[in-house]
């Protein structure tokens, strides 16, 4: 009796090890996986590139009165109007009217203003152009095409490249 009980407990434990190999085999293999992922070799970000300004040096365009060569008032600066490259191709200035009030917003270009004495906020800018000539000018519009008013012999066509 003893040898049958250890043949059936022998083929117990054959079937056992057939069945749990059997069944490794089915399932896909698992493998541990860390819980954080190892740090990355990321390089960090050089700093940034930095420029200090003496306050003397620059000043803030927009809202800055704009008088004429006879110091006739032009309008303030309302707006910069730059390229695709980001070169700055003219300014918007709102003419004349008086608080709001017939106004309109024409294009100069760039180079036809001057900044001779731009320290204090209340300096205005120098528009090469007479007060005749600027109201000449077509109102901008934006979604329009722009037409660039400039000083005599001084302004560039901007040519699309795209």
């Amino acid at each position: 009796m003893r040898g049958r009980r250890q043949f059936i407990f022998s083929g117990l434990l054959v079937l056992l090890a057939a069945t749990v190999g059997a069944r490794a085999e089915s399932e896909p293999q698992q493998t541990a996986v860390p819980a954080t992922p190892p740090a990355a070799t990321k390089e960090p970000a050089p700093p940034p590139s930095v420029t200090v300004i003496a306050p003397k040096e620059a000043h803030g365009v927009l809202g800055r009165e704009v008088r004429s060569p006879t110091d006739e008032n032009m309008g303030r600066i309302v707006d910069v109007l730059v390229d695709h490259t980001g070169t700055v191709r003219a300014a918007v200035i709102d003419f004349c009217g008086f608080l709001g009030v017939g106004s309109r917003k024409i294009v100069v270009d760039w180079n036809a203003l001057h900044f001779g004495r731009v320290n204090n906020k209340g300096d205005s800018l120098t528009l090469e152009l007479t007060k005749a000539q600027v109201a000449a000018a077509p109102e901008y519009k934006e979604g329009t095409p722009i037409v660039v008013l400039g000083a005599a012999g001084n302004l560039s066509p901007f040519e699309d490249e795209h």
